[in-house]
């Protein structure tokens, strides 16, 4: 309900209020004492005048005196008085009814205006929890606008920031407003000149309206300090000059914050590129050394004239591991670079399960070797996807259960169709997962315990196969067997094309 139809009811109550009492006093119970029907009277002016605002409790004063007077004062039926002390009476009552009705208002407004800035107050404080949990530095201003918007029932915010001689503006509410850069910065520049404070209205200089397509919106320099850093631009309902200004410095703050968040984000990126980088050196270096250390002795065996065939073959056999095993480590780098930079293209094409699995264990057929790969393909019917980055992804799968699994041990390579698509499974006999590196796995470079104290590696093939299954909107998992080993499950969504029956048409 709106204020005026509210003050619309109250008066039509006071005033029945007062017909009640006149048609009581009066033609019920035959009161013809003065003092004690303009003591009731008072009293209904007293609760009108605590519970009203002043014109509802003034409009029911006089009729309450015109009542006392027509019903009455002698001579009763008319407005005229007979005797002085009733004249006394009735300017007594006017007066102290008039009195009250005012102090009352005096109150009520008090009391309006404690509950508004007890508002306001919760609404800073709402905006102040907002600002804490803004973390994206980002879209930090815009969520800010948008926060100040909602908290304060504002029609149009916007907060305006002078960036290498223009404006950033980020708005938020209703309709977007054009605002006038040279306004904007007319206004900054006021700013910029001595802080003083208005003890009359309460608030900072610098305040200024202005009037956008009919609409008046209120500027208010940002300042950190004495310096000014921007215009906070506000429409809408009446908000204090004094709440403007604490308004303007929490923004301010705010603004600060999502700088300093942009700048540590920067910072902690340039760590973490600095630290991959570090590692990614440690871990090649570490990696090439072994393989070409073992090409650089095989080869100069081979120059021995002692060496027999078979000899000479196992030696050149260990050449070729070790070149494989070197072009595996730069492919994986190359991977990781397409990964980083988004340009893992997908290719999909039919291709059976079973020419996926064969294409993996060629790829890391080296780390198979001391192994029995057991492989149980459910439906080997074409299915649509990229056979090269499947085939990668799982060539990584397998080369990892074969460094942490014992020689002579089994591998098992389950493939089937579900709702989800291809789902691959790879199963080893090994130590199994520490539960403390499961959440960690498939970080780019993470080497669990047993990894650091076992074997070597650069940590980066299950972020790989990450990378490679997120390309095809497929993902990776793993965790521990019930039976003991690792078990790492992925998914890739397929089309499933199904084969004609045996004899049909076209066989």
């Amino acid at each position: 309900m709106s204020t005026r139809g509210s003050e619309a009811w109250r008066l039509a109550a006071a005033l029945a209020a007062i017909g009640a009492v006149t048609l009581v006093l009066g033609p019920v119970l035959g009161t013809s004492n003065a003092s004690t029907v303009s003591t009731t009277y008072l009293l209904v002016v007293l609760l009108v005048a605590a519970t009203s605002r002043l014109r509802v409790a003034v409009i029911t004063s006089v009729t309450a005196m015109l009542c006392l007077n027509f019903f009455f004062l002698p001579p009763t039926g008319t407005f005229t008085i007979s005797e002085p002390q009733n004249w006394i009476a009735l300017v007594a009552f006017i007066a102290v009814s008039l009195m009250a009705s005012r102090l009352s208002a005096v109150a009520q407004a008090r009391t309006d205006e404690a509950l508004s800035r007890r508002d306001e107050l919760a609404r800073l404080f709402d905006l102040g929890r907002d600002v804490l949990l803004i973390t994206d530095s980002r879209e930090a201003l815009s969520i800010l606008a948008r926060s100040i918007a909602r908290r304060f029932d504002l029609e149009f915010v916007a907060v305006a920031l002078p960036r290498a001689g223009e404006w950033e503006i980020h708005q938020a509410g209703g309709e977007p407003v054009a605002l006038d850069p040279r306004q904007l910065s007319s206004a900054y520049a006021a700013a910029q000149t001595s802080l003083e404070f208005d003890a009359y209205a309460r608030t900072y200089a610098g305040h200024r309206t202005i009037s956008v397509n009919g609409r008046d919106i209120r500027l208010v320099p940002l300042r950190i300090g004495t310096r000014p850093i921007g215009v906070l631009a506000a429409a809408g309902r009446p908000v204090e000059a004094g709440t403007l200004d604490t308004l303007a410095g929490v923004v301010a703050i705010a603004v600060e914050r999502a700088y300093f968040l942009e700048q540590l984000k920067a910072g902690e990126l340039a760590r973490q590129s600095e630290q991959l980088k570090t590692t990614l050196l440690a871990s090649l270096s570490h990696d090439l050394r072994t393989p070409l250390t073992a090409i650089s002795v095989a080869a100069s065996n081979l120059k021995g004239l002692e060496l027999t065939d078979a000899e000479r073959l196992e030696q050149s056999d260990l050449i070729q591991s070790e070149a494989a095993r070197l072009t595996r480590l730069f492919e994986n780098v190359l991977d990781m670079a397409r990964i980083d930079a988004g340009a893992v293209a997908q290719d999909s094409r039919w291709t059976h399960p079973s020419e996926i699995v064969a294409t993996a264990r060629e790829q890391v057929e080296p780390a198979l070797r001391a192994h029995q790969v057991d492989v149980l393909i459910d439906h080997d019917v074409p299915v649509e996807l990229d056979p090269r980055l499947t085939a990668s992804a799982l060539a990584h799968l397998l080369e990892n259960a074969g460094q942490y699994s014992p020689p002579g041990s089994t591998i098992h390579v389950d493939v089937r169709l579900s709702e989800e698509g291809l789902v691959v499974q790879v199963r080893d006999h090994g130590a199994g997962i520490a539960p403390a590196d499961l959440p960690r796995l498939f970080e780019r470079f993470y080497r669990g315990a047993e990894a650091r104290t076992r074997t070597s590696g650069t940590g980066m093939g299950l972020w790989i196969v990450r990378g490679l299954l997120a390309a095809e909107k497929g993902r990776v998992w793993a965790e521990n067997g019930a039976d003991g080993g690792a078990v790492f499950t992925m998914t890739i969504p397929v089309a499933v094309k199904e084969l004609e029956p045996a004899g049909s048409p076209g066989s």
